[in-house]
């Protein structure tokens, strides 16, 4: 077979797997908007939203109530949840990559605990920094998520020089059960913001409103766009630090870059939603199954698939016991603890 002929393929195979990211992200967002308590037909939803957002000259007025329900409550809600995801699915696509581990996510390293903490500490404390404000929250998920990491990997140098894999994710599951147990503290000291804090640590992305999607956007962006440049080197570390150095890549700059934006994407989707587990694990595993690899498209393709999954798991944990609702985390969880445990099980039988 020519290179050319081997191109064509290639690129068709990477089309194909846009175009399916793309399907199950726009299904998504279409079921999450369309049904609920109250159902907004697919038509309406389109004459709505070609209206209101892209402004077209449509003659028909949709009805008053489904305007409200769609851009007031269902859009942002399914816009956050499809950020979450996204932000949460290729940090861990990232973190896999750069610790060459299926096992390692936001999750398992300790990150979202200790972006947690930040978020329970400025509800609990009722912080709010000069000059950014609405800010406040996420800035302070980020940096307690990044001093998390950095912690960890400290931690996991002095255990073991050699910085093995399976050392960091045990250090991160250290730190999480920590880290946990401080929340568990602040949650027994707390008086009127209990409900929230407890809402906050189980997952959900419910009653949000514009202002989060507002506060997600910029970190997502930098973090998103941070990671994609740093795809080559990416793909050069997953062969060891030690060839990635002799191919050119600057190890300790790339490792930091790559840490601190992932840690950036966590505390910011940890900051507007919560602490929802297992969607850095199994969407980048997932992916890598069924088309390999290489983190110019994984990174991609994670951040598609995994904004589509969380509106999808978001979508049952609003209607599978309506009128209620289940927190988000719950769905995920159940999930994601099985893959991981598959992921650990199929570990151990090539080892």
């Amino acid at each position: 077979m020519s290179n050319q002929s081997i191109r064509i393929n290639l690129t068709t195979k990477w089309a194909f797997a846009y175009l399916i990211a793309l399907f199950i992200l726009l299904f998504a967002m279409t079921i999450g908007i369309s049904f609920g308590s109250v159902p907004v037909p697919i038509p309406v939803l389109i004459q709505i939203i070609g209206k209101e957002i892209l402004h077209l000259p449509i003659s028909a007025d949709p009805d008053l109530m489904l305007t409200n329900i769609v851009m007031n409550i269902r859009l942002p809600r399914v816009l956050l949840a499809g950020l979450v995801g996204a932000s949460l699915a290729i940090a861990g696509a990232a973190f896999q990559g750069l610790l060459r581990n299926p096992l390692a996510d936001p999750y398992t390293l300790g990150i979202s605990s200790g972006a947690s903490v930040g978020a329970v500490l400025t509800i609990f404390l009722n912080i709010s920094l000069p000059f950014i404000g609405l800010y406040t929250l996420p800035a302070l998920s980020i940096l307690c998520s990044v001093l998390t990491m950095l912690c960890v990997l400290t931690f996991a140098k002095k255990m073991d020089r050699s910085m093995k894999v399976e050392t960091i994710i045990l250090t991160g599951i250290i730190f999480s059960s920590f880290l946990s147990a401080f929340i568990s503290l602040m949650i027994a000291l707390t008086g009127d913001e209990l409900r929230q804090i407890i809402g906050w640590l189980m997952g959900s992305v419910s009653m949000r409103g514009w202002n989060y999607i507002v506060i997600i956007l910029p970190f997502f962006i930098i973090g998103s766009l941070t990671l994609i440049m740093n795809t080559s080197e990416l793909n050069a570390l997953t062969f060891g630090e030690d060839r990635a150095k002799h191919l050119g890549v600057n190890v300790k700059r790339r490792k930091m870059w790559i840490l601190i934006a992932g840690s950036t994407l966590t505390g910011a989707a940890v900051a507007v939603s919560g602490a929802i587990g297992f969607v850095g694990l199994v969407i980048p595993h997932f992916v890598r199954k069924i088309w390999g690899p290489d983190h110019k498209h994984l990174l991609p393709l994670s951040l598609l698939i995994g904004g589509g999954f969380l509106i999808l798991a978001d979508f049952v944990a609003r209607t599978i016991i309506a009128p209620s609702e289940l927190p988000i985390g719950v769905i995920t969880s159940l999930i994601g603890a099985p893959a991981f445990a598959l992921i650990l099980l199929k570990r151990r039988r090539e080892g």
